[in-house]
């Protein structure tokens, strides 16, 4: 991570203790299954990678900066050409309205940022995501630090020894992440955790 958007330097971190999202327990509230399920928006997977980065490299955050800076920026643009990332990505007919993307090693997606010009358009991404994730079995979806706006999706904290101990066995299953066209089939693959509230 950079300390903002200028900075030449990238930081790295290893946190105590790392925030999972479950894919096969995944919690999908109520209210944001409901607008989901409308299918207002189309879904597409690395279409443009590089605006989604772009647009969450910009985005406005509390502290008015952003820990993505031109070298991560560009680094992550040259994993997603060596097929080690991927985007999901929100259309409001032809205009990006709302992305997320991250990386993928073994059966691990690690999710790096996230963006959302309309309202829920990046939560839409995130169903869409665990779908496809749940569907090519992946073993983990890492989102790194805790962030309380993810614990109505079930997320939950683990200690550094456990999450190790999980992401070796994790990157040594390949899975292919492989977008779903049916959107049937992705409310079908949420539908079994939506019933909560």
């Amino acid at each position: 991570m950079a300390d903002k958007l200028s900075s030449e330097v990238v930081n790295l971190y290893q946190p105590k203790k790392r925030f999972l999202i479950p894919i096969n327990n995944f919690h999908v509230p109520k209210k944001l299954f409901k607008l989901f399920k409308k299918n207002n928006y189309i879904y597409r997977v690395n279409n443009n990678f590089e605006k989604v980065i772009s647009q969450c490299q910009i985005v406005n955050r509390k502290d008015n900066g952003t820990w993505i800076n031109d070298i991560i920026l560009n680094t992550y643009i040259n994993l997603y050409r060596y097929n080690f990332c991927h985007s999901v990505e929100c259309y409001d007919e032809n205009k990006l309205v709302g992305g997320l993307y991250g990386v993928h090693i073994g059966s691990c997606f690690f999710g790096e940022s996230m963006f959302s010009n309309v309202s829920n358009a990046s939560k839409f991404c995130l169903l869409y995501l665990i779908a496809i994730l749940k569907k090519n079995l992946f073993s983990i979806l890492d989102s790194q630090f805790y962030n309380k706006h993810l614990i109505q999706f079930g997320a939950y904290e683990i200690n550094n020894k456990n999450y190790l101990e999980k992401l070796k066995n994790g990157v040594s299953h390949d899975r292919s992440f492989i977008f779903i066209e049916d959107f049937q089939e992705v409310l079908s693959l949420l539908h079994p955790n939506s019933h909560k509230s």
